[in-house]
């Protein structure tokens, strides 16, 4: 007899307020012990389902069963009560509180009068961190500690209140290769001692190295559950995405051609007023996509906004095909020949209360060929342009006079590539391109990055994903405190040496 489920969830719908039918009656079950994979494209309800889970939200029917008993959360509280837990993808620490503090916050100590027992709080978390080899340090604000640590510390902070079910949201998305396989031996030892993990991941390779199996999710509902020792990457991305999806990306051999982007001894600071980029010292090529890598936070985002003026230059130069652009407004760079597609879409890139057709010509607006008399928009020319898009890039959208914030996320970031690349640019700076879109929308954009490249486009690509690094790029940086460790080319360097140089140390062999 087979044994029951730790956790089994029946018939669970969610529709929220304005009418989105997130869940349709799903039926989800995890046994004790298991690590198992939680896939599916933006939109497909892998995030609504475990939010339910973990008491964030109420389900509109359905019921859950944890240990055979049927429960009903109505918060977060009561999920831990019951011994669930969730790591979310964005971080819910104190960033002026060290770790222990973070931790302990909303556990020790009850009532008004109540002392909080730091000591016994600090032992019993010390204890935790030798059984589990997963060290962080306790006594230093985490504003100052890399995300690596800060997403340990966030995982420690649901382990302490003794959790039988983990739950973690894209776990994997700001560490290095090191600090993955750290990550996973972890796991392994929160599954020998009997705990079950729910894992959430865009990332084939890690669910299949992982998981014991994977549920996938389509449209708000159930697919299948397959034993991940009997699936495939090519199988799960079929299930995912409806059709056979093309995993690895095919990118001919190309010679390139001049620099286009030159940057010359750049100096930036960041918003502290540190130097956040410090001396840097490089070149994009015709004909190529040269990629920069690294764990957030060390110099990437405020490179890309100095060169795409969005940003004070301190020292240095920036030069695009032999013109010095350095501290030019981001206007003026579109006209030059300049595209960019931000890492931060629904703040930088859309305007997400606006239509498809508003978005579709941000930047381009001022044309002539949208322009008419007195500044007015010439709407009929702006509709058309965003069908064109729409036919060109595959969005799938309600019609051009739809807000843009109805598109999932994919759909919104391959109208952004559309916009950006319609300005017929010299140089693409593409920073996380493929940032929380699902498979499907990662090759299209993918792909069509190539396909610049081959047109003897120069992409400049920046991405905290180390597997799209190393697929697209032709040559590659490893960025680390504001500084290039190395330049190297994909081919000639192992994952463990690129893991050790995004950590900041250079591999002499």
């Amino acid at each position: 007899m087979e044994e029951a489920p730790i956790i089994e969830m029946r018939g669970i719908v969610k529709i929220y307020p304005d009418g989105t039918k997130a869940l349709k009656g799903v039926d989800f079950s995890v046994k004790q012990g298991e690590i198992h994979g939680l896939l599916g494209e933006n939109g497909a309800g892998k995030t609504t389902l475990m939010k339910i889970l973990s008491g964030m939200l109420p389900p509109t029917d359905g019921k859950i069963y944890v240990k055979g008993k049927e429960v009903k959360f109505r918060s977060p509280a009561d999920a831990l009560a019951n011994g669930i837990g969730m790591v979310h993808q964005h971080f819910t620490l104190v960033e002026v509180f060290d770790a222990l503090h973070n931790i302990i916050l909303g556990m020790e100590g009850h009532g008004h009068f109540s002392k909080i027992d730091v000591e016994k709080a600090r032992k019993k978390l010390q204890d935790l961190m030798n059984e589990l080899n997963f060290q962080v340090p306790l006594d230093v604000p985490v504003e100052t500690l890399p995300v690596g640590v800060q997403q340990r510390i966030e995982i420690l902070k649901v382990l302490y209140r003794n959790v039988d079910v983990l739950i973690l949201d894209e776990p994997t998305s700001v560490l290095t290769p090191i600090e993955v396989k750290e990550l996973f031996d972890v796991l392994r030892t929160l599954k020998s001692q009997g705990k079950t993990i729910i894992f959430i991941s865009h990332k084939l390779r890690e669910v299949m190295e992982i998981t014991d199996r994977v549920t996938v999710l389509r449209k708000g509902e159930v697919i299948g559950t397959v034993n991940t020792s009997e699936a495939t990457p090519q199988l799960l991305a079929r299930m995912m995405v409806g059709r056979d999806v093309v995993l690895r990306i095919q990118k001919p051999p190309k010679k390139p051609g001049e620099p286009i982007l030159r940057v010359e001894n750049l100096w930036v600071k960041g918003d502290r007023g540190e130097d956040a980029v410090r001396g840097l010292t490089f070149e994009v090529k015709a004909g190529e996509i040269f990629g920069i890598a690294g764990v957030e936070g060390n110099g990437q985002t405020e490179l890309i906004e100095a060169i795409t003026g969005l940003r004070k230059i301190e020292k240095g130069r920036v030069i695009l095909n032999g013109k010095d652009i350095t501290g030019r407004p981001p206007k003026e760079l579109y006209n030059l020949g300049v595209a960019h597609i931000p890492e931060d879409r629904t703040h930088m890139g859309l305007v997400l209360d606006m239509t498809v057709a508003e978005n579709s010509v941000l930047g381009l607006h001022w044309r002539r060929e949208f322009t008419g008399m007195l500044n007015s928009i010439k709407w009929v020319r702006v509709k058309k342009h965003a069908e064109e898009l729409i036919k060109k890039f595959d969005i799938i959208a309600p019609g051009v006079d739809a807000p843009v914030k109805s598109l999932s996320g994919g759909n919104q970031q391959k109208l952004i590539v559309a916009r950006e690349v319609s300005k017929e640019p010299l140089l693409i700076v593409a920073s996380q391109p493929t940032r929380g879109v699902d498979v499907a929308s990662t090759e299209y954009i993918r792909n069509y990055l190539v396909k610049l490249r081959n047109e003897n486009k120069a992409v400049l690509l920046v991405s905290a994903d180390l597997d799209e690094v190393l697929q697209l790029s032709d040559r590659m940086a490893i960025m680390y405190e504001g500084q290039f460790v190395g330049i190297v080319k994909p081919e000639e360097v192992t994952e463990e040496q690129i893991g050790l140089m995004m950590g900041g140390i250079k591999d002499e062999s």
